[in-house]
């Protein structure tokens, strides 16, 4: 007698989705504030996303992309300011 349902691959699915929504939140958060921590992670985010085969494949390219976008703007501003912070 089998009292539970049989395992799916969905939940998998759904946490790989979830992650390359992360990362493009994580990295568009990172334009405005703390770039230099939430920018790393939206990378990390985006290429652990790409590399299991997220659904969500242009999310997380995205993701990758603002990702760097925010490490591009940290170093404009540390070289305009040089200090390792920015604000508005």
């Amino acid at each position: 007698m089998q009292l539970t349902a049989p395992a799916t691959r969905r939940t998998g699915t759904r946490d790989v989705d979830g992650m390359a929504v992360a990362s493009f939140v994580l990295g568009l958060l990172g334009l405005l504030v703390l770039n230099l921590f939430l920018g790393p992670i939206a990378i990390a985010l985006a290429a652990a996303a790409l590399w299991r085969g997220t659904t969500r494949r242009g999310r997380a390219c995205l993701g990758l992309a603002l990702g760097v976008a925010d490490l591009v703007v940290l170093l404009a501003f540390m070289q305009v300011d040089n200090t390792v912070s920015w604000s508005l």
